[in-house]
C-alpha cells in the first residue's frame, strides 16, 4: 500500500504509462512551448560568451570605466566563467535530480540574469571578476537542467533533432554577439564606457522574455511519478493530452506498455557513482570521449582565430567579428541539416561520423594552412566546413549523456560528462592553444589544429565502438530507471 512522506508525496510502488503517452505524442504547439521556454536559452550563452571575447580589446582602454587589461578578460575572467560553470553544473545537477526540473530551471535562469545585470554596471576589476564567476555558474546549472527537462518531455521520434538543434543554437546567440560587439566597439556610436555594458543589458532583457515564456513549461511528469506524485504527473499530462487532441482535431494514437517503479524522494552521490562509472562504464567511457574531443577541437579553432587573422593575414582586429558570424552560422547549420539523421540513420553512424568527418576536415585545414595555400576567406571556409560536422558532434554529446543513464541520475551526469569537458576545453585548452596559436610560428598553429583533429578522431572511433543505438527509444528503455521494479535497459 502507498504511503504519503512529509513532502506529500506517495512512497511504494506505482504502474505508469506516463513515458509511452509521452512518447507517442504528435509534434503541437505544446512542444514548441518547451522548445523556446527552455532551448533558446542557449542563444544567450552564445551571446554571452562570444561577446565578451569580441570586448577585451575595448574594456583595456583608457576610458572604458574598468581598470582591467585584454589578458585579464580573456585569462583570469574567462578562466572564472569556466570555473562558474563547472561549480555551477554539478551542484544544481544534483539539486535538479533531487527537487525537479522546473524550480532549477527557473532558479538558474534567474542566477545567470542577475549576474549577467550586475556584470553590466561593474566599476572595478574585482567586480567584474566576481559576477563572470556567477553569471558561469548559472549556465552551468541550465545545462543540467534545460537538458534533462527537455528530454524528458520531447517524444522519442523527434528527440534527437530537437536536442542537437537547441544545443546547436548557442551559435545564433554566438553570431548576434561577433556582430553586436562590431557595434559595441565604435564610439562613433557608443562612448568607451557605455557600449560594452548594453551588450550586457540586452542579454538580460532578452532573458526576462525567455522567462515569461519558461513559466508555461510544466515540471517533467517523469521526475514527477518517480517521486511519488505520480497523481500530478497524470494529471499534468491528461491535460497535454486534451490540448493536442483538440489541436489535432482527432483522437491520439493509443500509448504502448507500462513501467513499474518504486518511488524515492532522492539518491545519494555513491549510488550516481557507482551507476555512472561502474554499472554503465562504457557509456562513460563514451561520455568522457565525445566531450573531451569536442572541447579541444573548438579551442584548437576558436580559441585562437582572431589571433591567427591578424597574425597571418594581417586582418584588422575591429574586422574579425566578421569572420566569427560567418564561423558560428556554420556551426549551427550543420546540427539544423543533420539533425534529422540521428533519428533516422541512428545515433552509431551520425555520431561518429560526424566527429570523424571534421577530425580529418581539420587534418586537411592544418596542410593546406602549412602549405601556405589558404587566405583569410578560405581558411574561414575550411573552418566552416569543419564545423559544419563537428557542431552536430559536439551537441551529440549533450544528447547522448542526457538519455544513456537511468533517469535519478540523468542532470547529475549531464553536469559530470559537462563539467569534464568544460574543464578540458576552458582550462587546459586554452593554456595548449595559446602559446601555439600566438607565437606567429605556422608550424605551432599547424600543430593546434592537429591535436584537436586528433582528438576529435579518436572520440569518432569511440562512438564507432560504444555509442548505443538510442534513437526512437523511450529514455526508460535505454536505461531502465534505478527504482524499476523490472530494469529493462541495457547496462553496456
Amino acid at each position: 500500500m502507498a504511503t504519503e512522506d512529509r513532502t506529500g508525496a506517495r512512497t511504494g510502488t506505482v504502474t505508469t504509462s506516463v513515458p509511452a503517452r509521452l512518447d507517442r505524442l504528435p509534434w503541437s504547439r505544446w512542444h514548441w512551448t518547451v522548445v523556446i521556454g527552455l532551448g533558446t536559452v542557449w542563444i544567450l550563452d552564445g551571446l554571452e560568451v562570444t561577446v565578451v571575447g569580441s570586448i577585451a580589446s575595448r574594456l583595456s582602454e583608457e576610458g572604458s570605466g574598468l581598470p582591467v587589461s585584454a589578458a585579464q578578460v580573456t585569462g583570469i575572467a574567462a578562466a572564472l566563467y569556466v570555473a562558474g560553470a563547472c561549480t555551477g553544473a554539478l551542484f544544481f545537477g544534483w539539486l535538479t535530480d533531487r527537487y525537479g526540473r522546473k524550480k532549477l530551471f527557473l532558479v538558474t535562469l534567474a542566477v545567470y540574469l542577475a549576474a549577467t545585470a550586475l556584470t553590466a554596471v561593474s566599476f572595478s576589476s574585482w567586480w567584474f571578476f566576481a559576477f563572470r564567476f556567477l553569471t558561469g555558474f548559472g549556465i552551468g546549472g541550465e545545462y543540467a537542467a534545460i537538458n534533462s527537462a527537455v528530454d524528458e518531455l520531447i517524444p522519442s521520434r523527434y528527440r534527437g533533432r530537437v536536442d542537437l538543434v537547441i544545443n546547436g543554437s548557442f551559435w545564433l546567440g554566438a553570431v548576434g554577439g561577433a556582430l553586436l560587439s562590431v557595434l559595441a566597439l565604435d564610439t562613433d556610436v557608443f562612448a568607451a564606457n557605455v557600449g560594452w555594458r548594453l551588450t550586457f543589458a540586452l542579454g538580460v532583457v532578452l532573458g526576462l522574455v525567455i522567462l515569461l515564456v519558461r513559466r508555461n513549461v510544466p515540471e517533467s511528469p517523469r521526475w514527477l511519478f518517480l517521486h511519488g506524485r505520480g497523481e500530478e504527473a497524470e494529471t499534468l499530462v491528461a491535460d497535454v493530452e486534451r490540448q493536442i487532441a483538440a489541436e489535432k482535431g482527432g483522437p491520439l494514437p493509443e500509448p504502448e506498455g507500462e513501467i513499474t517503479v518504486h518511488t524515492r524522494k532522492s539518491i545519494g552521490f555513491g549510488v550516481i557513482a557507482r551507476t555512472v562509472l561502474s554499472t554503465y562504464r562504457k557509456r562513460a567511457v563514451l561520455g568522457f570521449s565525445l566531450f573531451v574531443g569536442q572541447a579541444f577541437l573548438y579551442n584548437a579553432i576558436t580559441f585562437g582565430f582572431g589571433t591567427i587573422l591578424t597574425t597571418f593575414y594581417d586582418v584588422p582586429s575591429g574586422s574579425t567579428g566578421y569572420y566569427f558570424a560567418v564561423m558560428a552560422a556554420g556551426n549551427f547549420v550543420g546540427p539544423l541539416v543533420l539533425g534529422r539523421l540521428f533519428d533516422t540513420l541512428g545515433r552509431r553512424v551520425m555520431i561518429s561520423g560526424t566527429y570523424l568527418a571534421s577530425g580529418v576536415l581539420l587534418f586537411l585545414t592544418a596542410w593546406l594552412f602549412d602549405g601556405g595555400h589558404l587566405t583569410a576567406k578560405t581558411l574561414t571556409a575550411c573552418w566552416c566546413v569543419v564545423l559544419f560536422f563537428a557542431s552536430a558532434g559536439a551537441s551529440s554529446a549533450y544528447l547522448t549523456v542526457s538519455e544513456i543513464f537511468p533517469m535519478e541520475t540523468r542532470a547529475m551526469a549531464i553536469a559530470f560528462f559537462y563539467a569534464i569537458g568544460t574543464a578540458a576545453g576552458g582550462i587546459s585548452g586554452p593554456l595548449l592553444f595559446a602559446k601555439l596559436t600566438e607565437s606567429g610560428v605556422v608550424a605551432d598553429t599547424v600543430l593546434a589544429f592537429q591535436v584537436g583533429a586528433a582528438l576529435m578522431t579518436l572520440a569518432g572511433l569511440v562512438a564507432a565502438a560504444l555509442a548505443v543505438r538510442a534513437e526512437r527509444r523511450s529514455l526508460e528503455d535505454i536505461a531502465a530507471p534505478l527504482s524499476s521494479a523490472a530494469p529493462s535497459g541495457s547496462r553496456a
